[in-house]
């Protein structure tokens, strides 16, 4: 009997958990006088789109069981998703590849007009989570296009709120990424041109954008309201107010999340003199608070709020004080949740209607 040759198997290391250098290293690395504070920006976390883009989820898996299978990411954040995996909710990237008949949630980012096609033609039972905020962005994409004006579309190519956007007139539609992009884009009836925008960019980052178009395209019209999320323009504010007196800020949020990059951009360009963005309080590094009296703490519009107080903890076990919130605006916004949802809330007998933003996250 002859023996085949062993064939070599690659067997990963385990990980060995990085040892945290403890608070009196770091004190004795950088010794720092006087009180060490924590500036807490409110309002920050969940936003009212992503907490009813979540219950709806989680009201779709108490109501119809598992599996619940969602487009894409339902919120933009490591932590909700894996949490709602434990549930039993499936992600996917696209609808072909749900089971004929089955439940699908679309996410708080929205989808096209040729996904809901393609759900429809799977026969597949959906629930619409997209935010009502983003939904308003391409009901005047669909009204302008029809006005035969054109649009451009200030955003991130490849983004899910981008994708669907453009999406629902793709042949009026132009996507502008950056400043650079603004510069050079080209149109062919300069006259007839109206300016759209993803709803989680930065406000100033999105207004140079604008202008630098309206200095070449002297007729270009603004939308009836500001496209930017109410939330995403009350963290950005709070960050601002934060900035100046931080050495160091920590933004809690996944790197997909637009919003959440933003803020460490924000805050950088607004005085702190350090930051980072993380998921969770273990990916801090402890060096960062060398020499660090006062930290500046918030998280994106789609981070819960329990992944906030483990940094703030963690801070605590590092010598700073209580964190102290820093409030500019009070947010008291409620979203109903998907009307799909709600017929079936209504014969469970379960009275769920709205959901708050309330800056707190959950």
């Amino acid at each position: 009997m002859s023996i085949s040759p062993a064939v070599p198997v690659s067997v990963p290391m385990p990980r060995v958990p990085r040892r945290r250098r403890s608070p009196e290293e770091i004190a004795a690395a950088a010794p720092v006088e006087g009180p060490k504070r924590v500036l807490l920006a409110a309002p920050r976390g969940y936003c009212a789109g992503v907490d009813r883009a979540v219950i709806a989820v989680e009201k779709a898996l108490e109501h119809y069981g598992a599996p619940v299978y969602v487009r894409k990411q339902i919120v933009h954040n490591i932590h909700v998703v894996s949490t709602l995996e434990e549930r039993g909710a499936i992600f996917v990237e696209e609808t072909e590849e749900v089971p004929e008949g089955a439940l699908v949630v679309f996410s708080a980012h929205g989808v096209s007009p040729a996904v809901v096609q393609s759900a429809a033609d799977r026969h597949l039972r959906t629930i619409d989570a997209t935010c009502p905020l983003v939904t308003k962005v391409h009901r005047e994409a669909v009204r302008f296009a029809k006005a035969e004006n054109h649009i451009l579309l200030i955003g991130h190519e490849g983004h899910e709120e981008v994708e669907g956007t453009f999406g629902e007139a793709p042949e009026s539609t132009t996507i502008v990424n950056n400043p650079a992009e603004a510069r050079t884009v080209e149109v062919e009836d300069p006259d007839h041109l109206i300016w759209l925008s993803q709803t989680t960019l930065s406000v100033d980052e999105t207004m140079e954008i604008v202008n630098i178009l309206r200095e070449r395209f002297p007729n270009l019209q603004d939308p009836p309201s500001d496209d930017i999320c109410y939330a995403t323009s009350n963290r950005q504010a709070a960050i601002k107010k934060i900035a100046p007196e931080a050495e160091l800020v920590i933004v809690v949020g996944s790197a997909n999340s637009s919003n959440s990059v933003r803020l460490v951009e924000v805050a950088l360009e607004y005085g702190a003199k350090d930051a980072h963005r993380v998921d969770f309080a273990n990916e801090i590094d402890e060096g960062w608070f060398e020499g660090i009296s006062s930290v500046g703490v918030t998280s994106g519009a789609s981070v819960p709020e329990v992944l906030v107080r483990e940094v703030l903890d963690l801070l605590t076990e590092y010598g700073f004080g209580p964190a102290e919130e820093v409030v500019t605006a009070e947010e008291d916004i409620l979203f109903s949740l998907p009307k799909e949802l709600r017929s079936k809330l209504k014969e469970a007998g379960d009275s769920s209607r709205g959901l708050g933003g309330h800056g707190g996250g959950r």
